[in-house]
């Protein structure tokens, strides 16, 4: 998977101009990272190819639980911070958005204690306010549109 999206990155890359290292141009920075993704992807292809496990036991199947809730976690975490103005859903906002993006995502271990999941969106809501609001200056939602009004 690596190795497939660096080299189309690199190769979507090269569309636009690359520069030189002094003086980089808008594809620059796409082609470098995809490069060097594709060069990742073709180290763990090849040791996964050459090397062996030490109980001999094929590869697994899908583990369909982390998968499902990971991409739910995500794709609900988009649709809250935005809303979906189509069907008429406001945004919740990006504090509101950050819980339900840990709780869901945390559903995906093993293990699932609500007091350290809160804990830990908690605190990730206040860094991602510091980055991003008051450091970045970005312009988004913080709070639920009900509730700022």
């Amino acid at each position: 998977m690596f190795l497939v999206v660096g080299g189309g990155f690199a190769l979507g890359a090269t569309s636009y101009s690359v520069g030189t290292a002094a003086r980089m141009g808008p594809g620059y920075f796409p082609l470098l990272l995809g490069i060097l993704l594709a060069i990742l992807g073709a180290f763990v292809l090849f040791f996964s190819l050459v090397v062996e496990r030490p109980d001999h036991d094929p590869v697994g199947s899908f583990a369909w639980k982390p998968i499902i809730y990971v991409l739910g976690a995500n794709i609900s975490f988009g649709v809250m911070l935005v809303g979906l103005p189509s069907i008429g859903l406001p945004s919740s906002g990006m504090i509101a958005s950050i819980f339900t993006l840990t709780i869901i995502a945390s559903k995906a271990g093993d293990k699932f204690v609500l007091r350290e999941v809160l804990i830990l969106g908690a605190v990730l809501s206040v860094i991602c306010y510091l980055a991003f609001i008051l450091l970045l200056k970005l312009q988004m939602p913080v709070w639920p549109v009900y509730i700022t009004g």
